[in-house]
């Protein structure tokens, strides 16, 4: 089991007392990539970053849920991550969403200000490439009304690899619903964002402990370098 202090070692630290994660010590493990996986990009499309690299507040008026530094932040671990995933020859799933879905919306958000045609295309820092699977969804989760898991059980995918945004709502609806339907799942810590710093800590908080390990940017990356071998000797067998 891991100590506690490495338990918590996270973006979350000096947020709760000591009290507090006393009380959720009886969540402390190791954490771990698990067998089979592959990674799940989650709604990183164009329009959250919108604004530039500069903080939600002051570009809320006019950019409605763009994430700002927080996208922008993660941009390059995230590139990393991608890169490292494609070395390792795993399966890369992407959600995103139409920009016309008949109203439906992820959440109740009563913005309801017109995107522009390409508002949902992925970031193109993260563009998909040629065997690489487009997840559309209209609610949060990534399962939800969705092939995902006819996809991943095709693939014979055990444990899934999770970023993106926004933490407290499509990531954390998609996590658990990995989790309920028996996937392993890392979340990558400094690739996951949300538009609410308190929201995204205390959702990291809460995830770590009850569905998914969060874990470091290089911790995921090690592992996935540990898998180019294994992943080559397998194509050739």
């Amino acid at each position: 089991m891991a100590k506690a202090s490495e338990f918590e070692n996270h973006c979350w630290k000096g947020l709760f007392s000591d009290e507090l994660l006393e009380q959720s010590s009886t969540y402390v493990r190791e954490t771990r990539v698990g067998e089979r996986p592959a990674l799940l990009l989650i709604d990183l499309y164009k329009f959250v970053y919108d604004g530039g690299n500069r903080p939600v507040h002051e570009i809320e008026k006019e950019f409605s849920l763009t994430c700002g530094e927080y996208a922008w932040n993660a941009i390059e671990p995230t590139k990393r991550l991608i890169a490292a995933a494609r070395a390792a020859n795993i399966p890369i799933f992407y959600s995103t969403r139409h920009v016309d879905t008949g109203g439906t919306l992820s959440t109740k958000s009563v913005v309801r200000r017109k995107r522009a045609p390409d508002a949902y295309d992925i970031w193109p820092d993260f563009a998909p490439q040629p065997g690489d699977t487009i997840i559309y969804k209209e609610r949060a989760s990534a399962f939800y009304g969705t092939p995902m898991i006819a996809k991943l059980n095709q693939l014979g995918i055990r444990s899934l690899i999770v970023c993106g945004e926004s933490t407290s709502g499509c990531v954390r609806n998609s996590v658990q619903d990995a989790y309920m339907n028996g996937y392993n799942v890392s979340i990558v810590e400094e690739c996951t964002y949300d538009r609410n710093i308190l929201c995204h800590k205390v959702n990291m908080f809460d995830m770590h402990h009850k569905y998914a390990d969060v874990m470091a940017v290089d911790e995921v990356i090690d592992h996935l370098k540990s898998l180019v071998g294994l992943n080559s000797l397998a194509k050739t067998a």
